[in-house]
């Protein structure tokens, strides 16, 4: 095959500048693939289990106030962030104890 001139850059210069291109838009989709998404909505199954706690308590902890659950429907929903924060809140709280 012969050599095609797609632009009148040096090739170096041009394979510097699709790198660049590449590299910036893999960055941007991984930012987005590491964040974690500050809706995702999970059940109650999986909420209790996430926090290591029966499904009974989780319903005292959300009618208490100590976790907020979200209605949807028929169904209750929790939100990871919130209960990674109450997770960390508690776990605050017993090193303070001692």
């Amino acid at each position: 095959m012969e050599n095609l001139i797609l632009s009148p850059i040096p090739l170096e210069q041009l394979k510097a500048v699709i790198c660049d291109s590449v590299r910036m838009e893999l960055s941007k989709r991984l930012d987005s693939i590491n964040q974690p998404n500050q809706t995702e909505l999970i059940t109650r199954k999986e909420a209790a289990v996430f926090l290591g706690i029966s499904l009974p308590t989780l319903s005292d902890f959300t009618k208490t106030g100590k976790i907020v659950g979200y209605r949807i429907g028929t169904r209750v929903r929790y939100k990871r962030a919130e209960l990674e924060q109450a997770l960390n809140e508690i776990k605050s709280i017993k090193t303070r104890r001692g």
